[in-house]
């Protein structure tokens, strides 16, 4: 049987996992990350691709933004639109400089990956760990299988960044927690085309057929979604009726959207979910092992990192002062964050959802939200400091 120590043992080769382990290996704590799928595998899932100010300055602060530098896309704004109305939200302008960068997280994973791998640090693709053993002692445990081979990883900490299907949550004692959910009644259906992107900055729009979105992966491949029904099947949607679509509900006057070869096409659910409780012993949990968000806030990476931060915050508290109080406060620190990411994309969902048919009680107030931010400054600066994250300071309250 192999066996392993470390300080502390990463479940999961995502955005936090490894921003964890760079980080606490910037503080002199070491750290070995297993990671069930293989290298090919995580580096090549498409993901979010939307970071906000917090994230591009943790990942240049670490010495690990370069590409990102050359190869992001910094955006100081947004377009919303309604019903063919379309409002501009100058994030900068109103947030004193904040801004958002588009740099898909599969990017940010190689980046992570190639440096930890670099620096000669341990990460096992293709482990699985099967059991966390003795999270309520001051040795925890990590069963797993690599190689054909059993292993234990034994360390001080255990962080489960594994996801929602992960060993972690399931691990977590379902006394110690209460689950909250939304599974909303519509689904994205998302598109990777070869074309240039047709808007300088990202649109959401409402339109009597649904929402949609024009974002972008680079430079010269454009990220596009429509709403579609949660039973809706891929193969209704050739690729004629997607563009014709898209065309009809970003429509704004004077707006050509560009076209393109379609490369990847697929259907996202819509759904929140957290749960009130990140740790049981010396378990933690981080990123979308404690909480899911639907994709309209573009929160998802972004506030898995932010848990990363408080974590670190914690663990090296106990390292290089003895002192636990912010490994007792992770989850009170990071529930703040999460309950605020859950606002701002429960919010964009529901203003840019199509819910009910024209002229119904939800409609009209969808349509006095955005009216409000034709005319408030103050509702306009509301949506910019959530868009490219508030300030952690913000939360120290």
């Amino acid at each position: 049987m192999k066996k392993i120590k470390t300080q502390v043992g990463i479940i999961g080769a995502g955005p936090a996992g490894l921003t964890l382990a760079h980080w606490l290996k910037r503080n002199g704590i070491s750290s070995v990350i297993l990671e069930l799928r293989s290298r090919k595998y995580i580096e090549g899932r498409v993901r979010a691709g939307l970071l906000e100010q917090n994230t591009v300055d943790i990942l240049n602060d670490m010495g690990l933004g370069s590409r990102m530098k050359k190869e992001g896309i910094e955006h100081d704004g947004v377009f919303l639109s309604f019903d063919s109305e379309r409002v501009h939200i100058p994030f900068a302008e109103l947030t004193g400089g904040r801004r958002i960068t588009i740099y898909g997280q599969q990017e940010v994973v190689k980046d992570l990956t190639d440096a930890w791998l670099d620096q000669g640090e341990e990460l096992l693709f293709e482990a699985e760990a099967t059991k966390i053993k003795d999270f309520n002692t001051d040795h925890p445990e990590i069963h797993f299988t690599h190689e054909g081979e059993d292993g234990v990883l034994e360390c001080d900490f255990i962080a489960a960044c594994d996801g929602f299907h992960g060993i972690g949550r399931k691990t977590m004692p379902k006394e110690s927690y209460r689950s909250y959910d939304i599974t909303y009644p519509f689904s994205w259906l998302g598109i990777l085309a070869n074309v240039a992107p047709s808007s300088d900055e990202l649109i959401y729009a409402y339109h009597e057929n649904g929402f949609a979105l024009h974002s972008l992966r680079s430079e010269v491949v454009s990220r596009l979604y429509v709403q579609v029904d949660n039973d809706e099947s891929v193969d209704n949607w050739s690729d004629d009726r997607v563009w014709s679509e898209l065309s009809t509900r970003l429509g704004t006057p004077g707006f050509e959207l560009k076209e393109g070869p379609i490369f990847e096409k697929g259907i996202t659910p819509m759904r929140s979910h957290m749960i009130d409780n990140l740790k049981s012993g010396r378990l933690f949990l981080a990123g979308d092992a404690a909480h899911i968000v639907p994709p309209t806030g573009g929160k998802g990476m972004n506030l898995a990192i932010a848990d990363v931060k408080h974590l670190v915050d914690g663990l090296v508290g106990f390292y290089k002062n003895n002192d636990t109080k912010d490994l007792d406060n992770y989850t009170q620190m990071a529930l703040r964050r999460i309950w605020r990411a859950q606002d701002f994309s429960n919010y964009m969902t529901q203003l840019f959802h199509k819910q009910d048919e024209h002229g119904t009680f939800t409609y009209k107030l969808q349509k006095a939200k955005f009216d409000y931010l034709k005319m408030s400054t103050a509702s306009r600066a509301t949506i910019a400091e959530n868009y490219v994250g508030l300030p952690f300071e913000t939360y120290e309250f």
